[in-house]
């Protein structure tokens, strides 16, 4: 049977919706793992999910594993055969441009100039436009069959030699998808740079059609943000961005999971934290979960035992999905800072020993975790060891901090509005 105290809060049918089903695969390998769903369903769920692809050696062989059996359904092998034989076939209609970029030398003759090249490959190796074409037909089938490398490699060169921009988009997506299953991050980031560029260049006929694509990208984007080293700063970056903003509201407000996350575990974004807030609450009704529901009861309702209870339900949470269940031990760290920075902030003089029980720690031990805390977060107060206390002095932040704070605020929107108006007038090819 499923955990339904797992599956309550498991958003990953959600995210799945906005994936290539190529995604998806390792988030059902994830819950897999986890066992919050009975494996049957899991199994049955990744057969569906291969059915439209070609790995169907792959789907066989979990049939198998499933069913407990040798013998597969007749649509199997039949797709197999029809599999191969559009393989074979590809791969003689894909043969003359293939053959020419699998030629160091004769790559060599290529330059940073599209129509050169074109000209140069039909009047000295008879490739056509339609050859060209074939290269992205062939690309797109060898990333059904899994071959996510030689996929990402031939996109590379059909971007180079294609002159549609609708279709060389296209092949930057494929190409995107690749380098995230190869778990090849920078490249990864550097198609997702390209991606958003393209489609906040407002070169969409549909605003509805280009809020789909964002819609889309902050999705895939998960996975770079939660495996790449700076990736949290991007994330943090991109959703804070009114026309991202927009799309959160509108068709994934969902995301706000990884938002409030990111901004809880990273300490350098604490200056969104209002933004962060103020959109929580605007959404509440639409979506919350434990993580968003925090947020609330901590920086909202000052509710700290609320906090506190929400804080646990987060560890399960967070541990239950596949982009955050490495970072639960930061998560629970730095929420846990974040109530005390908090608590301290609010009240004249805390008692030591309430201070130990929350933390489970021996009031020794608490002292000098309250004594860090003070130190690191630059807390107005002192530890009176006699009585057992914190004492805290004024908290309302000086000039310099506000000063600060709201140029710190105007730079990250400076910066955002130039990166619009510079995105309005280019469009990556």
């Amino acid at each position: 049977m499923a955990d339904q105290d797992a599956t309550r809060w498991d958003i990953t049918s959600k995210i799945a919706g906005n994936l290539d089903r190529h995604l998806v695969f390792p988030l059902l390998e994830f819950l897999q793992t986890r066992g919050i769903y009975p494996e049957e369903d899991i199994m049955n769920s990744k057969i569906e999910l291969l059915k439209d692809t070609n790995m169907v050696d792959f789907a066989m062989d979990i049939y198998r594993q499933n069913n407990g059996t040798e013998e597969v359904p007749v649509e199997m092998t039949e797709r197999r055969k029809v599999v191969i034989g559009n393989l074979t076939q590809l791969q003689e209609t894909a043969a003359p441009i293939v053959d020419f970029l699998l030629d160091e030398n004769k790559v060599k003759d290529l330059r940073n100039d599209k129509a050169y090249n074109i000209k140069m490959l039909q009047d000295q190796y008879n490739i056509s436009q339609d050859d060209i074409e074939v290269l992205f037909k062939f690309a797109k089938f060898q990333f059904e069959c899994g071959n996510y490398s030689a996929c990402a490699d031939f996109l590379v060169q059909y971007r180079g030699l294609c002159t549609k921009l609708e279709k060389s988009f296209s092949a930057l997506w494929g190409k995107f998808a690749s380098e995230i299953l190869l778990q090849n991050w920078n490249e990864a980031l550097e198609d997702l740079n390209k991606i958003q560029e393209y489609i906040d260049s407002k070169s969409f006929t549909s605003a509805l059609a280009q809020l789909q694509q964002r819609i889309w990208l902050i999705h895939w984007s998960l996975f770079v943000f939660f495996n790449h080293e700076n990736g949290m700063n991007f994330l943090v970056d991109m959703l804070v961005q009114d026309r991202y903003v927009n799309a959160i509201q509108t068709g994934a407000p969902h995301m706000l999971r990884y938002l409030a996350a990111a901004v809880i575990i990273n300490k350098k974004r604490r200056n969104i934290l209002k933004e962060l807030i103020k959109l929580i609450k605007s959404e509440k009704y639409i979506y919350s979960d434990p993580v968003t529901e925090f947020i609330i009861c901590l920086f909202v309702d000052y509710d700290f035992e609320g906090a506190q209870k929400k804080l646990k339900e987060c560890e399960a949470v967070l541990a239950n999905d596949y982009f955050l269940t490495a970072c639960v031990d930061d998560f629970v760290e730095n929420a846990r800072l974040f109530i005390f920075e908090t608590y301290c902030r609010i009240h004249e003089t805390i008692d030591m020993k309430m201070l130990a029980n929350k933390l489970n720690m021996d009031q020794e031990s608490a002292e000098k975790w309250i004594a860090n805390l003070i130190r690191n977060a630059r807390l107005n107060a002192k530890i009176d060891s006699q009585q057992g206390t914190v004492v805290m002095g004024s908290q309302h932040p000086g000039v310099y901090e506000q000063i600060v704070e709201k140029t710190k605020s105007l730079t990250a929107r400076t910066y955002h509005l130039a990166n619009a108006v510079i995105g309005s007038g280019k469009v990556n090819s």
